[in-house]
């Protein structure tokens, strides 16, 4: 279903209507989606603004990336005629142009900007966050790009470092509130010490369109799994993937975007949707394994359909996942078991089969958690509780493959546009379509984003992780 207040923000008249008439009606800003294939050069022809705080180890990896990315750095005096700078600009045929943070004096608009923190230590370090961001805030295009880099606060030295490096967690939540209304998106990578020549895939996703729907999220990069060499274009090519719950929805953004990368993507589904996930597998030259997530054979059944015609698994999609809502006191012991049934004991029977048995070394896990199993609904005590021990099992797996370099990670999806989000009644609709920073639903393409980021080779430093593709949501912040 439509979103009426999304098709009046793009008329000119009728927002110029709403405007005059003073009318307490949020306009969504149309967010920038990238729907194309990876490219080498992601940021080519967008302006980063740039700024390092101290002696940073991570600052030759944050500009490597962004130069091999193809953005055009602006830095303040004290960066630009750094040694790294120079030397990765020139290597690049740019040349830095010039940052002040003097807000009444910044013309430039910018379509992101870093900030390196990962050398912070002093309470007077927080004046950092204040003075860079007040001089670029006012200059963000629409859909622009926040992005601080720090090392994570449990890796602090002294109680103040700690303190220090909290503090960017309220201020990135309340910087994503205020920079939403034109659909620019503020969030954080944690990098590990050790990790920095692993930042190139998280600070790529957080700088792009592809990350349209995620704002105000923490990204924890560790150095546990290693540093190698990996591309950026047609970066599964190659791999097998398979995804549970594939026909509609989400499900189907996935296969469409994994395939878009190189996968053959085996689309799994329930027998009753053979036609529909027959016709999407033909779409992206994929393979169809019908059966029911929840038959007891279901776990059998995809291990001998992987090895007897692929030899092994390289990504694995948890997305299948049904709602029975009911009040507790309403909810019929059938109801409890279905939910749990499909979300979370499938989950378990399958995921710890395909491992043990067909994933390959370096594989992928992906599941699809909610934003119910962090906040809780009414009416979705089954349902969140499954989504909530979806959190808890990608957390405990994630410990027990290091050696084998598999990751475990969950998203967390917020209101998403689909046809279970349309049978909502109006105002529930409406509610949940504005409770975030950017004032939308966001649509199943921008879950499939993020599912495939986590698959790439490039996440490699991201393990144990939740990420929210909620927009910011007021619930559960």
């Amino acid at each position: 279903m439509s979103d009426l207040l999304m098709e009046l923000s793009q008329n000119s008249t009728a927002k110029s209507v709403i405007k005059t008439l003073g009318l307490p009606v949020p306009m969504p800003p149309l967010l920038e989606r990238d729907k194309n294939p990876s490219e080498i050069r992601c940021l080519a022809n967008r302006d980063i603004a740039l700024h390092s705080v101290g002696e940073s180890v991570a600052f030759r990896s944050i500009v490597e990336t962004l130069g091999a990315a193809g953005a055009k750095l602006f830095c303040d005096s004290t960066v630009a005629e750094s040694a790294v700078v120079t030397e990765v600009s020139e290597a690049y045929g740019q040349k830095p142009g010039s940052l002040t943070l003097d807000p009444e004096q910044q013309k430039h608009r910018f379509h992101g900007a870093v900030l390196d923190l990962t050398s912070i230590t002093e309470l007077s370090d927080i004046e950092s966050l204040y003075s860079f961001f007040r001089g670029v805030v006012r200059s963000f295009r629409s859909s622009g790009r926040a992005v601080i880099v720090s090392r994570p606060p449990d890796e602090a030295k002294s109680a103040i470092q700690r303190a220090v490096i909290s503090a960017i967690d309220g201020f990135i939540r309340s910087l994503s509130k205020e920079l939403g209304r034109n659909g620019t998106t503020a969030n954080w990578i944690q990098l590990e010490e050790g990790a920095e020549e692993l930042i190139a895939g998280p600070l790529r996703f957080l700088l792009s369109a592809r990350s349209a729907y995620v704002t105000a999220q923490p990204l924890r990069v560790s150095s546990q799994q290693g540093a190698r060499q990996f591309t950026f274009r047609q970066p599964l090519e190659g791999k097998v993937a398979l995804v549970t719950g594939a026909a509609r929805g989400i499900g189907a953004a996935t296969v469409k975007r994994l395939a878009q990368e190189g996968a053959k993507v085996i689309c799994v589904d329930r027998p009753q949707d053979d036609q529909i996930t027959s016709r999407l597998a033909r779409e992206v030259d994929g393979e169809v394994c019908l059966v029911d997530v929840t038959s007891e054979d279901a776990a059998l059944v995809l291990e001998k359909h992987i090895l007897d015609r692929h030899g092994g698994l390289d990504i694995l999609v948890q997305n299948a996942g049904i709602t029975r809502d009911k009040t507790l006191g309403r909810m019929k012991p059938e109801i409890w078991q279905q939910v749990i049934d499909v979300n979370l004991a499938a989950v378990v029977a399958i995921t710890e089969r395909l491992v043990e048995n067909a994933m390959k070394d370096n594989g992928r896990v992906i599941c699809l958690s909610s934003i119910a199993g962090i906040s809780g609904n009414p009416g979705q005590t089954n349902y969140a509780a499954s989504k909530a021990a979806v959190i808890g099992l990608v957390r405990a797996w994630s410990g027990e493959h290091i050696d084998r370099k598999i990751t475990f990670n969950a998203i967390a999806p917020g209101f998403i546009e689909t046809r279970l989000t349309d049978a909502m009644p109006v105002p529930v609709r409406e509610v949940g379509r504005r409770l975030n920073n950017l004032k939308q639903g966001g649509q199943p393409e921008d879950v499939a984003a993020a599912i495939t980021f986590f698959a790439k080779p490039e996440s490699m430093g991201m393990n144990g992780q939740v990420l929210r593709v909620c927009g910011g949501s007021l619930v559960g912040a």
